[in-house]
């Protein structure tokens, strides 16, 4: 186990809703399993005027997020928490002088002992990051003359791949890359990181993890929310940007990569990002038009509530074209998958929250038992990374009887049934490892670009091609009439349930 040293988290932005529900929440339970170090700090900044104390009981104390954890402890082990906590005020503007700043850092490592090791982490709007950094870089914060300093961004790295590696040039010029975390919350679920173990360290995957014995991969992101608040935001976003480009393509880089030599973090980073840039580009409108759907969900009452369309929401323009829901099909061009079609959706507005990678294995070349129904009933492996967390392999067993009917059955495993051990939320992990060094769950600047570079050219056509369509789903449906025409003879979308073991067709809505 890496050990985790003296330390400060410096907090940018600490005054808005990302630090109150999940960065202090995930701080607090790595205190509650004792991972902080003896001399550990929490310093916010925002431009909010708020002293020490009131910063604690917004964001601990009275936090509706911290509630029920909260009344489980001690008040004396909640005063210890508590008194770690400390906050400034940067005025009006983030880009101002921080020597104010940096002198509230140095009397607080000095007071605290916290050995000069700041972790950096802008909770900001993306046009901050290049000015915050800079002017952490013009008070020497960024330097490691002492102790170590890193930078944590949050998403989205850039609206496109131009301004992705301009965002990467512009903190290059303060902080060196091997400072720099990019933080993907996605990459922090126990799930997504039992990829590589269940493909790596299993003879049973790994010999069957290619064109051979893969007829195709389909993967699936269903929310069953709307925009909500992030009406402006989305609009100018969509699906594409704000699930596909960031945590899916992450998703499919641990699906497709090769095997890395080590389990250091740039050895799988390394492979990551060649498997990202193994992915085949789409350029010309043709092979667009028929690889790509987009679609938004329309007006529809769900267990009599009448839910708004798309168009419909605050801060959305009416005539809006921006997609809610986006399902690709391509292919990876290299030898472990070259003609293995992927298949990978996102969409708001579903009748299941529910992430998960579906493997379709090749079925018998030849098939003895032809009339058992089980020709188009081909094995599956199942990854579940939200809800029901868990893993699912579906294969052929003979009915009892007479004959040679054969049923699929089930042979699943359930993270929930690891009663003994505390999985750790996604912020909890990912924090964990930036303190300690470890950023084999963040995304280097090589790999935010290689997956802009596949992006890039869906985005322009959806923008710019002639006669695009824009399709439409009923809010509570799994996408567009037309979305299982992508599949081309593969059948259809796997449409899951909450619970993994579900086999369900079309949902119904009463």
């Amino acid at each position: 186990m890496n050990k985790t040293e003296n330390q400060m988290l410096i907090i940018f932005g600490a005054s808005g809703d990302l630090t109150a529900r999940k960065l202090i929440p995930a701080i607090f339970n790595l205190y509650k399993d004792g991972q902080l170090p003896k001399n550990y700090v929490i310093l916010g900044v925002s431009r909010s005027d708020l002293s020490d104390v009131e910063f604690r009981k917004k964001v601990v104390v009275e936090s509706p997020y911290l509630k029920d954890e909260l009344e489980k402890e001690a008040d004396s082990f909640i005063k210890t928490f508590t008194d770690k906590l400390f906050y400034e005020d940067l005025g009006k503007d983030y880009d101002t002088d921080y020597i104010q700043l940096a002198k509230r850092i140095s009397d607080l490592n000095t007071s605290h002992q916290t050995e000069h090791n700041h972790i950096f982490y802008l909770s900001t709007p993306p046009n901050l990051y290049e000015v915050v950094a800079k002017n952490l870089h013009d008070q020497g914060l960024s330097k490691e003359v002492k102790g170590w300093k890193r930078l944590i961004v949050e998403k989205p790295f850039g609206y496109s791949l131009e301004t992705a590696k301009n965002l990467n040039n512009a903190l290059h010029r303060y902080f060196e890359e091997s400072q720099i975390y990019r933080i993907d919350h996605y990459l922090g679920k126990e799930t997504v990181q039992n990829l590589l173990v269940t493909r790596f360290a299993n003879s049973i995957f790994e010999p069957l993890w290619n064109r051979n014995y893969i007829h195709h991969v389909e993967i699936t992101n269903a929310e069953t929310v709307g925009v909500e608040k992030r009406g402006g935001y989305y609009d100018k976003s969509g699906a594409l940007r704000d699930m596909f480009q960031s945590h899916l393509l992450q998703i499919v880089a641990l699906v497709v990569m090769e095997p890395p030599i080590g389990a250091d973090a740039d050895e799988i980073r390394n492979e990551k990002v060649k498997a990202l840039k193994s992915l085949r580009i789409m350029r010309d409108s043709k092979t667009l038009r028929k690889n790509t759907i987009r679609a938004q969900y329309m007006a529809s009452v769900i267990d009599g509530k009448k839910i708004r369309g798309y168009r419909e929401e605050p801060d959305v323009d009416p005539k809006s074209i921006t997609e809610t829901y986006a399902a690709i099909k391509f292919f990876v061009d290299n030898w472990r998958w070259a003609d293995v079609p992927f298949y990978v959706r996102t969409a708001k507005r579903m009748p299941t929250k529910v992430t998960e990678i579906v493997i379709h294995f090749t079925s018998p070349h030849h098939q003895i038992f032809k009339d058992s129904e089980m020709a188009n009933k081909d094995n599956k492996l199942i990854i579940r990374i939200q809800p029901d967390e868990g893993i699912l392999i579906k294969f052929g067993v003979k009915v009892p009887g007479q004959g040679f009917k054969v049923e699929r059955a089930n042979l699943d495993f359930y993270y929930s049934s690891l009663v003994e051990n505390h999985v750790m939320e996604a912020y909890e992990r990912l924090l964990l490892d930036a303190m300690q060094g470890d950023a084999t769950l963040y995304a280097r600047a090589d790999e935010v670009e290689a997956a802009w570079a596949f992006v890039d050219p869906i985005l322009d056509y959806w923008k710019n091609g002639k006669g695009v369509k824009m399709y439409g789903y009923s809010a509570g449906v799994w996408g567009p009439q037309n979305e299982d025409d992508l599949m081309e003879g593969h059948g259809m979308w796997r449409n899951p349930g909450e619970n993994l073991a579900d086999d369900p067709g079309f949902c119904v809505l009463s």
